[in-house]
C-alpha cells in the first residue's frame, strides 16, 4: 500500500447545447487534435462554478452562465509512453452562452469551436479527449439537472483558516 495521497485532477466541464447542437472546442494534445467540451483544471483559490465560467471563455470566446450541474464523474487515463497515470474528478455544468466577444482569443491549443449535433458527436467517438465528453451530453439530453446549490464552497476557500 502506498503512504502517498491520491490525488485525482479536479476538472470542470460546460455542456452547452443551443438548438440542438452542443459546442465543443478542437484541441491539440499529445494524442493529436482532440474534441472535447469546454472544460480545464480548477485553479487554487477557485470555486468549481467560477473554474468553469473562466474556462469556457477562454476556451470559446463566449460568456458562459450556468444553470445547473449536469453530473460529477471520475475517469482515469494511462499514458504508458510517459508513465501518466491521471485521475479526473469532473464537475459538468450546463447553461447559456452569449455570442463570441469581438477581439477575445481562443486559450493557446484550441484550434476552433463547432456546434455538433448529437449523431455528429457520437460518429467523432475516436476524436474525444475522453469518454466524458459524450458522456455528459448524453447525460444533459436525458434531462440530468442538479441545482447549483447542491455545491458549497466554504469562505475558508478565500481566506483559509489557520491551524496553530
Amino acid at each position: 500500500m502506498s503512504s502517498e495521497r491520491f490525488r485525482p485532477a479536479v476538472t470542470v466541464a460546460a455542456v452547452i447545447e443551443r438548438d440542438g447542437r452542443y459546442l465543443l472546442v478542437e484541441e491539440h494534445t499529445p494524442e493529436g487534435l482532440r474534441l472535447n467540451n469546454p472544460a480545464g483544471h480548477l485553479e487554487p483559490g477557485e470555486s468549481p462554478l467560477q473554474g468553469v465560467v473562466r474556462e469556457a471563455l477562454e476556451e470559446t470566446a463566449r460568456a458562459f452562465t450556468p444553470e445547473a450541474l449536469v453530473g460529477v464523474y471520475l475517469s482515469r487515463f494511462q499514458r504508458p509512453a510517459t508513465g501518466e497515470d491521471v485521475t479526473y474528478l469532473r464537475f459538468a455544468f450546463c447553461g447559456r452562452v452569449g455570442e463570441g466577444l469581438p477581439g477575445r482569443a481562443l486559450d493557446t491549443g484550441i484550434v476552433r469551436t463547432l456546434w455538433l449535433t448529437p449523431d455528429e458527436l457520437r460518429a467523432s467517438v475516436s476524436r474525444h479527449r475522453s469518454p466524458l465528453v459524450l458522456r455528459c451530453v448524453e447525460d444533459h439530453r436525458a434531462g440530468r439537472r442538479f441545482p447549483l446549490e447542491l455545491l458549497t464552497t466554504d469562505a475558508s476557500l478565500y481566506a483559509p483558516e489557520i491551524k496553530r
